[in-house]
């Protein structure tokens, strides 16, 4: 694995916005960010209270006065520091209503932004974000990190040079367990902004996991969505956003893809789980066991594929992919870690004045974000619609 940044010859430097005390994916980012010692970590508004902000800072190692007590402090101080000390880029991992308005001042002052997802609070927002990266010239990532999965890659691999034929089913499902109560009532951190419709949008876990979901079949198949019919339901009592819920989409090359999100299936975890079926052969791959995935063909045996970067079947960019050899487990931090290490070449290469990709990207980028934005609000529409077909096409995400 790349530990160098070839003619850039020094580290990238990171600002982290979230990831204060509490925080969940504030602390992943920040470690998958390091984990190819490509990056450090110098500097950071890691919380909206200014006191917890400037606590927070040492577990970071973060020195004091790069300790920002707001996202706008950080960006107009790192602006104005020499441009050989300057931050190169910045990690939103803040709740969904607060991106927005830190990634557009992040590429306003010249920073290159990896973003958590879903990407902005609404469609509205997405599209003037897309507007802000075309203006900047900057790199954008979005953290959907199930992509960066070496199996996820090498079915992306599989599926696109024809392997699996045409491809006319994906049943793609995120099932958790966690909302089964009213976890949010307790004023535990991670359940009160997710159901909280001013911080998280018009979608509750549609927009939390059902987005991951979805992306995650339009990464591994590259078919664009033709129409969505979607029903959503908060069966929680008292529950503002929906905590279950199920969508059909037409594909453009006359395929269906169903996505099915729920946080409220007793005793399920984190279960991302896909299934992809061709004319020529079948996969299915699975979060939780994130180191196999199954192939079918009728007539053969099935085929169990294990991430082995060394083995003849793996393809280019799922052994790029890979840390390790076969048999040890790779997981979460370094699928995370391959949205932030192919982010990486970009950021190199402008720096150093060289173009680089802007739609068809490795990682997910500001399209594919957008593109999962209005995946959200035709879904909510639909429901609304008692399950209405309504367009799926977003022109800008086609590469």
């Amino acid at each position: 694995m790349e530990t160098t940044n070839g003619p850039l010859n020094r580290k990238l430097r990171m600002g982290l916005t979230g990831g204060g005390q509490g925080s969940f994916i504030g602390r992943v980012h920040a470690t998958a960010a390091v984990l190819d010692n490509r990056a450090a970590l110098v500097a950071g508004a890691l919380s909206s209270n200014p006191e917890r902000a400037k606590q927070s800072a040492p577990a970071y190692d973060i020195a004091e006065e790069r300790a920002y007590t707001s996202f706008k402090e950080m960006m107009e101080q790192e602006s104005k520091r020499p441009e050989g000390d300057r931050i190169d880029f910045v990690s939103v991992a803040t709740p969904n209503f607060t991106h927005f308005d830190i990634a557009k001042s992040a590429l306003e002052h010249g920073f290159n932004v990896i973003c958590d997802k879903p990407m902005t609070f609404d469609f509205a927002q997405a599209e003037q974000l897309v507007e802000a990266v075309e203006k900047s010239g900057a790199v954008f990532a979005v953290s959907h990190n199930y992509t960066g999965y070496p199996l996820v890659r090498q079915a992306r691999e599989m599926i696109l040079s024809g392997e699996l034929g045409e491809i006319q089913a994906i049943r793609t499902n995120y099932i958790q367990g966690w909302l089964r109560t009213r976890l949010e009532e307790s004023e535990q951190k991670q359940a009160s902004w997710r159901t909280d419709p001013s911080k998280s949008g018009a979608a509750g876990g549609f927009g939390d996991i059902g987005t991951h979901a979805y992306n995650l079949g339009r990464y591994m198949t590259g078919l664009f969505p033709e129409e969505v019919s979607c029903h959503l339901k908060a069966f929680v009592e008292g529950r503002e956003l929906d905590d279950y819920g199920h969508a059909v989409i037409r594909m453009e090359n006359g395929g269906l893809m169903t996505v099915t999100a729920s946080q409220i299936s007793h005793g399920r975890e984190n279960d991302l789980f896909i299934e992809v079926d061709g004319t020529k052969k079948a996969l299915a791959w699975r979060q939780e066991e994130p180191n196999s995935m199954m192939v079918r063909e009728n007539g053969q045996p099935h085929k169990i594929y294990t991430r082995d970067p060394d083995a003849p079947h793996t393809m280019g960019l799922a052994a790029a992919s890979c840390r390790l050899p076969a048999g040890h487990p790779e997981a979460f931090f370094e699928a995370f870690a391959n949205v932030y290490r192919f982010a990486y070449d970009d950021m190199v290469k402008r720096a150093s004045g060289e173009s680089f990709e802007k739609r068809d990207t490795i990682y997910p980028n500001v399209y594919d974000g957008a593109e999962g934005m209005y995946f959200i609000q035709q879904c909510v529409a639909s429901s609304n619609e008692n399950g209405a077909w309504l367009p799926l096409k977003y022109e800008k995400a086609r590469r």
